[in-house]
């Protein structure tokens, strides 16, 4: 006899915006119970210090979280120049103090170097894992191992503000870019030192901090209020191009059948997001060269919060 299921059947995405000093984890199951959603994850996790956009994932749009993971980030990050820690951020043991002497003109040089593609050894405070280990494990045992640097692109590094030890910034990165790092390299530069003070997500992809709500004021809401929240699934493909199908169609593509559509001006080759005639997502296929659309995930259900 099969496990009961527990909870409710809810499709949606949730911009939730998480406070300081809990893990994403735990945000995430704390919006879950909210919801008594049956099945929930989120995209992309944000260290307990941090702030801001956190994207949770209910039901079918758990299928997409890759895409989110993949995607951009934005951030708004303070530094305080001058004090090193082990971690790079502020929740970590000082580990050397040093004078600080840069001018705004000499950080905004600093701030320079930083633009573009850039490589960035991961701190041993991730979890990177090396060996089946994460590093964090290591470096909780005074064990430091060497790590391959890896290239990010920082496409925006601008600075809104600087009081001589503080400087913020606003930030527009690939995925895996460490912002924790990009304090400490920036303190390296300075010739000062200098660790990550407060880190805020503002954006993943196309979706805002804007649009969030904080964890406190959703679990305040009653159960309708809650689920007026969600977005729907499509809210995370909106950089795709879409395909419309008819019933039949539709009904062979949710099957996992391939189709001939052709090539054409207003259809090219790629990844889509596909459609059935009710306006209904089925899910994302890949459109190759000589016009058959493969189906590459479906949903198997329909969707909407």
């Amino acid at each position: 006899m099969g496990r009961k299921r527990r909870g409710d059947a809810i499709d949606g995405v949730l911009l939730l915006d998480k406070p300081s000093g809990i893990t994403s984890n735990l945000a995430l199951q704390k919006a879950r119970r909210a919801l008594n959603a049956v099945k929930a994850g989120h995209a992309g996790t944000l260290d307990p210090l941090a702030t801001g956009l956190l994207p949770l994932l209910f039901g079918e749009a758990t299928k997409f979280s890759a895409d989110l993971l993949d995607a951009d980030k934005g951030y708004r990050a303070r530094i305080r120049l001058g004090i090193r820690t082990d971690t790079a951020d502020a929740d970590g043991e000082v580990v050397a103090q040093r004078p600080v002497s840069a001018s705004r003109d000499q950080v905004v040089a600093a701030l320079a170097r930083f633009r573009g593609t850039v490589a960035q050894v991961p701190p041993m405070h991730s979890a990177l894992k090396r060996d089946g280990k994460p590093l964090y494990a290591y470096a909780r045992a005074g064990i430091e191992v060497e790590r391959t640097p890896r290239t990010v692109t920082i496409t925006r590094l601008d600075l809104l503000d600087f009081d001589a030890t503080d400087l913020t910034v606003d930030i527009d990165c690939s995925k895996g870019t460490y912002i924790r790092t990009l304090a400490d390299d920036l303190g390296e530069v300075l010739g000062c030192g200098a660790h990550l003070l407060q880190l805020q997500r503002t954006r993943v992809g196309r979706l805002a901090l804007e649009h969030g709500v904080a964890l406190a004021a959703f679990e305040a809401l009653d159960r309708d209020e809650r689920l007026a929240m969600l977005l729907p699934v499509d809210s995370l493909l909106q950089d795709l191009a879409r395909v419309d199908l008819g019933a039949p169609q539709a009904q062979r593509f949710a099957h996992g059948n391939e189709l001939e559509l052709g090539i054409t001006n207003e259809r090219t080759p790629g990844r889509k997001r596909v459609y059935g005639p009710e306006a209904n997502l089925l899910g994302i296929a890949e459109l190759n060269p000589l016009g058959v659309l493969q189906p590459r995930r479906l949903l198997t259900q329909e969707v909407g919060p």
